[in-house]
């Protein structure tokens, strides 16, 4: 019996999906199998589900490959080649910014630090301060990011060392943690986190792989990557200094 070529393709993508998902399905069910000893609930929904996540994952993976990491790197090449600084770091900085404005994970940290930010006493409890407040965050840690993304072209454009860069940018971040308040470093530290989204991720390594590649004496490898770095140490610099301002 001969398959469709096509369809053996799917199933070897679905397949990788799979088995880059095994380690969770092994802890999930060790916990629940001996630690906890109970069944599943709704064993049948949960499997089902699980088969969404990995057509999901598998078609998620085929996106990026196909969409995401091409036009990347194809605005990094003619954006290079035009020859046009200032276009390529607005897009740069435009692209950090869009693509976290919109992150669902930072949304929800920033409504979420406007409640117990208003519990605790440190800001108004009025929904205009607390809307002010969470647009605020968002502002600023996508600001942050646009920046960042700056850096990061400036770096590979110049030949900079990215370690000099990290380094210095988390002494920076010591320095900001002793003087910030209390209320404002966890969050800080957390937001660092939430800006590498799946699809900022996708995106901004593209853009530095295209870089890389179209920019004479520079290695997609060693200067191509390191991006993604500078997009999650600015948002704790800036998100204590946004602190400093409220509080």
């Amino acid at each position: 019996m001969s398959f469709n070529p096509y369809f053996l393709i799917i199933l070897k993508k679905l397949w990788a999906a799979f088995k880059d998902l095994i380690p969770i399905i092994v802890v999930v069910v060790f916990f629940q199998s001996v630690v906890i000893q109970q069944p599943f609930p709704e064993i049948g929904e949960v499997i089902f589900g699980f088969l969404f996540v990995v057509v999901g994952l598998m078609l998620f993976i085929e996106g990026l490959e196909m969409g995401l990491f091409p036009i990347g790197e194809s605005m990094a090449y003619a954006l290079a080649k035009k020859g046009s600084l200032f276009w390529l770091l607005v897009f740069s900085f435009l692209l950090g910014f869009s693509t976290t404005i919109a992150e669902p994970a930072l949304i929800a940290i920033a409504k979420e630090a406007s409640i117990i930010s208003s519990e605790e006493g440190l800001i108004e409890s009025t929904n205009k301060i607390m809307d002010n407040y969470a647009i605020g965050l968002r502002l600023t840690v996508a600001i942050s990011v646009g920046l960042a993304i700056v850096i990061g072209v400036l770096r590979i454009l110049k030949g900079w060392p990215l370690y000099y860069l990290i380094i210095g940018g988390y002494v920076l971040v010591m320095l900001m943690t002793l003087i910030a308040p209390d209320a404002i470093i966890g969050l800080a530290y957390d937001a660092g986190g939430v800006t590498t989204s799946t699809i900022t991720v996708p995106l901004v390594t593209a853009l530095g792989v295209g870089l890389a590649n179209v920019i004479k004496g520079r290695s997609p490898l060693i200067d191509g990557f390191g991006l993604i770095a500078f997009a999650s140490l600015l948002p704790m610099i800036f998100v204590m200094a946004y602190g400093l301002f409220w509080f």
